[in-house]
């Protein structure tokens, strides 16, 4: 954004302070002329930092600031790591700003869909005298009742193959960055679980 004013108007302004008289000589070219210049080009230069600074307030088309927009928001996000182009990193911080939390199987869900990732959420309740009738009695739940599990597509395994190094296991499986934000959202008083493919 342009400054609002420029050096011609700073100058015409500071010369308008100026005690009437004729010991005030303001002509062009004078040595007060010369200072009143200098003068009205460093409020000039502050005008124009001062229109950056709007522009900087916004955080979608922030870019001298933006280090600072991403410490407040918390950013680079410690499970997807640093973006890598500007208008991702503005990305990202819009999101982070704007995110709401929640709780629901439907939330996190969601954040599993935006991470591109198809998932379901099981929970494990034992059956309790408040129970529907056509409730699962479940007693292997009895002890998991803050307990959830995440399942996630079977593309997510990655078997062994002729190019996969001797030191790698025969199946590898899990997305490092659905885990890490998933379990970074949950409940604190939570434990997540995750799994792979279909139920067997």
């Amino acid at each position: 954004m342009a400054a609002l004013h420029s050096i011609d108007d700073y100058r015409d302004q500071l010369v308008a302070l100026l005690p009437p008289g004729a010991a005030w000589i303001t002509e062009p070219g004078s040595t007060r002329w010369q200072l009143l210049t200098a003068l009205a080009a460093e409020l000039a230069r502050i005008d124009a930092r001062a229109a950056d600074l709007r522009e900087e307030a916004d955080p979608r088309d922030t870019a001298e600031l933006l280090p600072d927009w991403e410490r407040v928001a918390g950013l680079p996000d410690p499970c997807a790591g640093q973006a890598s182009t500007l208008a991702e990193r503005r990305q990202r911080l819009v999101r982070a700003l704007t995110a709401r939390g929640g709780q629901s199987r439907a939330y996190f869900i969601g954040v599993a869909a935006k991470l591109g990732f198809a998932v379901t959420i099981e929970e494990f309740r034992p059956f309790l005298c408040t129970s529907d009738c056509d409730d699962a009695l479940n007693p292997a739940a009895a002890g998991w009742p803050f307990v959830w599990r995440v399942r996630a597509p079977a593309e997510t395994v990655r078997p062994f193959t002729a190019n996969s190094g001797c030191n790698e296991p025969l199946n590898a499986w899990g997305n490092q960055i659905l885990e890490c934000v998933i379990g970074r959202l949950k409940p604190a008083h939570t434990t997540v679980f995750f799994a792979y493919g279909a139920p067997t």
